[in-house]
């Protein structure tokens, strides 16, 4: 997984409270067995009309933002079922970083596994990003997470707070199989314990212990 340390890139405002992960990922795309291709599909009831043409009224469709890695949301972000197909697709479009006021438990908890970083910020603070989002064209903020700020080029900075554990989960670019190989020798020198304790005892004959009922 690839580590997020600092990351600068255009922002796209998705102005709606509540988004959800149907949205964000209709059920007839659950079937698929890899991760790949669910940038295609990422709010696809929004984003096309019948026969897959761009809805032309829907804002990642703007051509002003085309290109963006990051998502600035509003309150309640990827509420709904727990399917995590949902950051699959944000993070297969190509964002890097949401900002939001807050995030849904479940989908907060799974952008972190797939190297996303969903930053929360006051509503105050979003409402201010929102309109400089708005108001120039090509507007892009810079993401540090090792200081967690997060920029623009004319001098506004803010600051977020991350969990010290979740922080170091996207500067090390670990995924849960990471995270457990970082136990790889705790894991071996338990094995090999296991294994000579296990051999110490006859094994339990099942058949004799059901017939002396």
């Amino acid at each position: 997984m690839q580590p997020f340390v600092k990351h600068t890139g255009l922002v796209a405002p998705m102005d709606r409270v509540n988004v959800d992960t149907d949205q964000m990922v209709p059920k007839q795309f659950l079937k698929a067995l890899t991760r790949e291709g669910f940038g295609r599909i990422l709010f696809y009831d929004w984003r096309y009309l019948p026969g897959e043409k761009p809805n032309p009224d829907f804002v990642l469709n703007f051509p002003r933002y085309k290109g963006a890695s990051i998502l600035l949301a509003r309150t309640n972000f990827g509420c709904g079922s727990s399917r995590e197909h949902a950051p699959w697709g944000v993070k297969d479009y190509g964002f890097r970083a949401l900002i939001a006021p807050s995030f849904a438990d479940i989908f907060y908890n799974n952008c972190f596994k797939n190297g996303i970083l969903p930053a929360i910020l006051t509503e105050a603070e979003v409402d201010e990003l929102f309109k400089r989002t708005e108001k120039e064209e090509g507007y892009s903020l810079s993401i540090d997470l090792p200081n967690q700020t997060i920029s623009d080029n004319h001098g506004l900075v803010y600051k977020f707070e991350i969990a010290p554990a979740r922080k170091e989960v996207l500067l090390k670019g670990l995924d849960d199989i990471g995270q457990s190989m970082q136990h790889a020798s705790a894991i071996d020198a338990y094995e090999k314990t296991h294994a000579a304790t296990a051999t110490m005892y006859e094994p339990v004959d099942v058949k004799y212990y059901s017939n002396s009922r």
